[in-house]
């Protein structure tokens, strides 16, 4: 290589970027210790954007385009230098492109559950991910706060500062919007375009912007999950009263499918609680057995005269049952079975009788021992 081609290799005359990434925000033109020819060609293309820097100070900001380099598009870079009257030798200066696309492949979600106060289910944990697009609106506040001096500075440097910022709005946004958890799912687009605008306010000042954000799913606790599905069948079966009775005919049904077991208790059980009930129901419609009249035979031989009278009823115990929060019953005790049987029952329900000075969870309570017999206890913890 002769004196001439090595001196021409020393000087740069076409500073440009041509982007074979999908991922890079950032890229610093590679000048090495080469001089920037005066009069050479800027290229800057569509979704670019070209900022020079002298000695770690931001000066010309370039737009598409095509530019060529002189001291009258350098006007900052210009006084940075003290070109005063025109300046036609070769400089240095760095030049960074700037990526304005948006980047739309970037994906957020909650490492940790999110606690929020429901009216309905009280505290509950969600779990929430989905995806969000990033723009360049700022390429020098960009270089000043997050680039810095990163001669490729891609989305996976910037995508963990996002996604805490993102999950750290998310709850806020999730506790003052007063949504009820059912009726989340129906407002996620709301929620999404209501995050996009507080992430660019918040994010205004290091140049970036989050045109879209999207809320893929919001999932709750699997008990809140059970709990949601019980009411609905609930709700599709009528009040308490029809779902046990419904619950408990296919229990007996099963029970005679299958003899000899402990569903045959299960089912005596039930179908007395049925029984009782429906007594019930008849003393309450004025359907009970009339008196006999004076003159009519007696049914079975009268007392002897001056024997004892007869012993009064017996007073049976009356249960109350808490169930999502709302008090149900009372219930006699021979309707316990068909409440276990149901799941309307279980061993953390809690409950309630005359005497007892608080509501307690029905495994602390002994008389219900026997009832909740066929309620298997809790899994234990997996290893």
């Amino acid at each position: 290589m002769g004196l001439m081609d090595r001196i021409r290799g020393e000087f740069i005359d076409i500073v440009e970027w041509t982007d074979d990434s999908r991922d890079t925000i950032v890229w610093r033109f590679p000048r090495y210790e080469n001089e920037i020819k005066m009069g050479a060609r800027l290229v800057v293309r569509e979704s670019q954007t070209a900022v020079f820097v002298n000695e770690g100070r931001i000066a010309d900001v370039f737009v598409p385009g095509t530019y060529v380099l002189e001291t009258q598009n350098l006007p900052i870079l210009s006084t940075l230098k003290g070109w005063k009257y025109g300046f036609h030798s070769p400089f240095k200066a760095e030049v960074y492109f700037v990526n304005t696309r948006q980047f739309t492949d970037l994906k957020w979600g909650t490492q940790h559950p999110i606690t929020l106060r429901d009216p309905e289910f009280g505290m509950v944990r969600l779990r929430a991910f989905g995806g969000f697009a990033v723009q360049i609106v700022d390429p020098a506040g960009l270089l000043r706060e997050l680039a810095g001096t990163d001669p490729r500075f891609r989305t996976e440097e910037v995508r963990e500062y996002l996604r805490q910022m993102i999950v750290g709005r998310l709850a806020n946004a999730l506790a003052t919007a007063n949504i009820p958890v059912l009726d989340l799912a129906t407002h996620q687009d709301a929620l999404g375009t209501r995050l996009a605008g507080v992430l660019t306010h918040e994010l205004a000042p290091v140049g970036v912007s989050v045109p879209t954000f999207i809320i893929e799913n919001i999932s709750l606790p699997p008990e809140v999950e059970a709990a949601i599905d019980t009411r609905a069948r609930m709700a599709i079966a009528g009040d308490l009263d029809q779902y046990t009775r419904f619950q408990t005919a296919n229990a007996i049904g099963d029970a005679a499918r299958n003899p000899g077991g402990a569903g045959e208790g299960i089912g005596l059980g039930m179908g007395m609680a049925i029984g009782q009930q429906l007594v019930g129901r008849q003393l309450a419609d004025g359907l009970a057995p009339q008196p006999r009249p004076a003159h009519a035979a007696p049914a079975s031989p009268a007392a002897p005269v001056g024997g004892p009278p007869p012993l009064p009823a017996q007073q049976q115990t009356q249960w109350y049952v808490a169930v999502n929060g709302t008090q149900h019953g009372p219930y006699e005790p021979s309707a316990l079975p068909g409440l276990v049987g149901t799941g309307v029952l279980t061993r953390a329900s809690l409950v309630w009788r005359a005497g007892m000075s608080a509501w307690l969870p029905a495994d602390q309570v002994p008389e219900l021992t026997q009832a909740l017999a066929s309620v298997p206890p809790p899994l234990p913890p997996q290893a």
